[in-house]
């Protein structure tokens, strides 16, 4: 399994994002929530609202996941790819059934 913790603008590029994972069928799940950006812009300290979307899937869909989200955005944003250490056998299973596992990892 793999997680995508993704930055966004707002919160209706999140939506609009996981619906088309959804129906390309690259993600099992999407949750998306608002949160506080600080950061270096051009030697400033900006700050500003965000949207966060974390996207669960199988190993294998980066790329595909990647190339998804810049068709929807034409900004740099951050796409953080995680593996979790655990995950429970319920939620495991509905994720092999509904998502098919591609096998090696893509970088």
């Amino acid at each position: 399994m793999r997680l995508y913790y993704v930055t966004l603008n707002t919160a209706a590029e999140a939506e609009q994002i996981s619906r088309a994972l959804l129906t390309e069928k690259l993600a099992l799940c999407t949750n998306w929530f608002p949160i506080h950006c600080a950061y270096r812009w051009q030697g400033e300290i900006r700050t500003e609202p965000e949207t966060v979307l974390i996207i669960k899937t199988q190993a294998g869909y980066r790329d595909r996941i990647e190339a998804l989200i810049r068709t929807q955005i034409d900004y740099t944003n951050c796409i953080l790819e995680l593996q979790p250490a655990g995950v429970n056998s319920g939620f495991l299973d509905w994720l092999n059934q509904e998502i098919s596992p591609l096998g090696a990892v893509q970088s």
